[in-house]
Protein backbone atom coordinates (compact mmCIF):
# COMPACT_ATOMS: atom_id res chain seq x y z
CA UNK A 1 0.00 0.00 0.00
CA UNK A 2 2.85 2.38 0.68
CA UNK A 3 3.99 1.92 -2.90
CA UNK A 4 0.49 2.63 -4.21
CA UNK A 5 0.29 5.79 -2.10
CA UNK A 6 3.77 6.97 -3.02
CA UNK A 7 3.18 6.55 -6.76
CA UNK A 8 -0.16 8.40 -6.52
CA UNK A 9 1.27 11.32 -4.55
CA UNK A 10 2.90 14.28 -6.22
CA UNK A 11 4.07 15.95 -3.02
CA UNK A 12 5.04 15.32 0.58
CA UNK A 13 2.10 14.02 2.57
CA UNK A 14 0.87 12.60 5.81
CA UNK A 15 -1.86 10.07 5.02
CA UNK A 16 -3.54 7.58 7.32
CA UNK A 17 -5.36 4.60 5.84
CA UNK A 18 -8.03 2.94 7.95
CA UNK A 19 -9.91 -0.27 7.28
CA UNK A 20 -13.46 -0.42 8.58
CA UNK A 21 -16.41 -2.79 8.64
CA UNK A 22 -19.73 -2.13 6.91
CA UNK A 23 -21.34 -0.62 10.00
CA UNK A 24 -18.64 2.02 10.46
CA UNK A 25 -18.44 2.63 6.72
CA UNK A 26 -22.18 3.28 6.64
CA UNK A 27 -22.01 5.57 9.67
CA UNK A 28 -19.18 7.64 8.18
CA UNK A 29 -20.86 7.85 4.77
CA UNK A 30 -24.12 8.95 6.41
CA UNK A 31 -22.38 11.49 8.65
CA UNK A 32 -20.13 13.08 6.03
CA UNK A 33 -21.91 12.48 2.72
CA UNK A 34 -25.58 12.13 3.74
CA UNK A 35 -25.70 8.68 2.11
CA UNK A 36 -27.11 5.83 4.20
CA UNK A 37 -24.97 2.94 2.98
CA UNK A 38 -21.33 1.91 3.24
CA UNK A 39 -19.12 2.94 0.35
CA UNK A 40 -15.79 1.54 -0.84
CA UNK A 41 -13.51 4.49 -0.01
CA UNK A 42 -13.88 7.83 1.74
CA UNK A 43 -11.28 10.58 1.60
CA UNK A 44 -10.90 13.22 4.28
CA UNK A 45 -8.50 15.97 3.33
CA UNK A 46 -7.09 18.20 6.06
CA UNK A 47 -4.35 20.14 4.31
CA UNK A 48 -4.00 20.59 0.54
CA UNK A 49 -0.80 20.19 -1.44
CA UNK A 50 2.03 21.00 -1.32
CA UNK A 51 1.99 19.58 2.26
CA UNK A 52 -0.98 17.30 1.85
CA UNK A 53 -2.53 15.54 4.82
CA UNK A 54 -5.64 13.42 5.08
CA UNK A 55 -7.26 10.11 5.86
CA UNK A 56 -8.50 7.34 3.60
CA UNK A 57 -11.14 4.98 4.94
CA UNK A 58 -11.60 1.69 3.08
CA UNK A 59 -14.68 -0.38 3.86
CA UNK A 60 -13.33 -3.91 3.54
CA UNK A 61 -16.62 -5.80 3.01
CA UNK A 62 -17.65 -3.41 0.23
CA UNK A 63 -14.27 -3.62 -1.50
CA UNK A 64 -14.30 -7.43 -1.34
CA UNK A 65 -17.88 -7.61 -2.64
CA UNK A 66 -17.15 -5.23 -5.51
CA UNK A 67 -14.02 -7.13 -6.52
CA UNK A 68 -16.00 -10.38 -6.62
CA UNK A 69 -18.93 -8.84 -8.54
CA UNK A 70 -16.61 -7.18 -11.06
CA UNK A 71 -14.33 -10.20 -11.46
CA UNK A 72 -11.26 -8.22 -10.37
CA UNK A 73 -8.36 -9.43 -8.27
CA UNK A 74 -8.84 -8.13 -4.72
CA UNK A 75 -5.37 -6.58 -4.61
CA UNK A 76 -5.97 -4.70 -7.88
CA UNK A 77 -9.27 -3.33 -6.59
CA UNK A 78 -7.68 -2.18 -3.33
CA UNK A 79 -4.87 -0.53 -5.33
CA UNK A 80 -7.41 1.27 -7.50
CA UNK A 81 -9.34 2.57 -4.50
CA UNK A 82 -6.20 3.72 -2.68
CA UNK A 83 -5.10 5.62 -5.81
CA UNK A 84 -8.64 6.97 -6.21
CA UNK A 85 -8.68 8.20 -2.62
CA UNK A 86 -5.25 9.80 -2.89
CA UNK A 87 -6.35 11.65 -6.01
CA UNK A 88 -9.33 13.01 -4.07
CA UNK A 89 -6.90 14.25 -1.41
CA UNK A 90 -4.92 15.91 -4.19
CA UNK A 91 -8.06 17.76 -5.31
CA UNK A 92 -9.34 15.61 -8.16
CA UNK A 93 -13.10 15.12 -8.39
CA UNK A 94 -15.57 13.14 -10.48
CA UNK A 95 -18.80 15.02 -9.88
CA UNK A 96 -19.22 15.99 -13.54
CA UNK A 97 -18.22 14.17 -16.72
CA UNK A 98 -15.33 16.49 -17.58
CA UNK A 99 -13.62 16.19 -14.19
CA UNK A 100 -14.41 12.47 -14.01
CA UNK A 101 -12.62 11.91 -17.32
CA UNK A 102 -9.53 13.74 -16.06
CA UNK A 103 -9.53 11.81 -12.78
CA UNK A 104 -10.07 8.43 -14.46
CA UNK A 105 -7.24 9.09 -16.91
CA UNK A 106 -4.92 9.97 -14.02
CA UNK A 107 -5.99 6.82 -12.15
CA UNK A 108 -5.28 4.65 -15.19
CA UNK A 109 -1.87 6.29 -15.69
CA UNK A 110 -0.87 5.67 -12.06
CA UNK A 111 -2.27 2.13 -12.01
CA UNK A 112 -0.38 1.28 -15.21
CA UNK A 113 2.85 2.38 -13.51
CA UNK A 114 1.94 -0.02 -10.69
CA UNK A 115 1.20 -2.88 -13.09
CA UNK A 116 -2.53 -2.82 -12.31
CA UNK A 117 -4.94 -3.22 -15.25
CA UNK A 118 -7.35 -0.46 -16.25
CA UNK A 119 -10.25 -0.72 -13.78
CA UNK A 120 -12.70 0.84 -16.20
Amino acid sequence: MRRWVNVALACDALVTIRFVDAEEGRRLNRQYRDKDYPTNVLSFGYEPPPRLSGDLVLCVPVVLQEAAQQGKPVQAHFAHLVVHGILHLRGYTHEVDSTAAVMEAKECEILARLGVPNPY
